[in-house]
């Protein structure tokens, strides 16, 4: 076997891993998903946001569904009120300087949060601690908490009101699948503010 054909079945193979576990993601979660997005969309028809935090791969993701509210998804449509945590350098700093890491999250949502609004904490083993402690003050406060996780949950199981599990315990593979879960919650909930906007099945 040639060094190319060999490359091109691990491609494969990790090709047909991600598709495994994303359609055994989505079949078993697909009404939760559904669920999760009438909440959020009820909130921003109410005037509330959505805000989003993780650590490295996850800060990204939650950066990039966040730009998605307030740029656009598919459509043209008003800007939705979303917030990415983990972007603002000197809040990071200062709160990482004066209070530690694990408080970067948690007072951020203390600060923004308000009742109704949504925090998206995205976490691959569901164990990081400003995760866990951002989720904390989110229900503090009244917020409707959705978490993000690998296969287990970690510590965020029972943490937070709605948990989508991603079936997997190698990293790449669950965030491959948490970028998918963003995506389908923006056009989910796109498609119930702005119906008028898509069109009809």
């Amino acid at each position: 076997m040639s060094n190319e054909d060999a490359v091109a079945i691990l491609i494969h193979g990790m090709v047909e891993e991600s598709l495994r576990v994303k359609s055994r993601f989505f079949a078993e979660n697909a009404a939760l998903l559904a669920q999760a997005s009438e909440v959020i969309a009820h909130g921003f028809r109410n005037g509330r946001k959505v805000l989003l935090f993780g650590n490295g791969g996850s800060a990204a993701d939650a950066q990039h569904v966040a730009a998605e509210f307030i740029g656009r998804f598919a459509v043209e449509r008003t800007p939705l009120p979303a917030i990415s945590l983990s972007t603002d350098t000197s809040i990071l700093t200062a709160i990482g300087n004066d209070y530690g890491f694990d408080a970067v999250f948690a007072r951020q949502v203390t600060a923004l949060g308000q009742a109704g609004d949504t925090v998206i904490a995205i976490s691959t083993s569901g164990n990081s601690p400003n995760v866990l402690h951002g989720v904390a003050a989110a229900k503090a406060k009244g917020l409707y908490t959705v978490g993000l996780t690998g296969e287990t949950g970690g510590k965020m199981s029972g943490a937070v009101e709605v948990l989508f599990r991603v079936p997997s315990r190698y990293t790449p593979r669950i965030q491959e699948t948490h970028i998918m879960i963003g995506h389908i919650l923006c056009e989910l909930i796109d498609r119930q503010l702005f119906p008028d906007k898509y069109p009809r099945d």
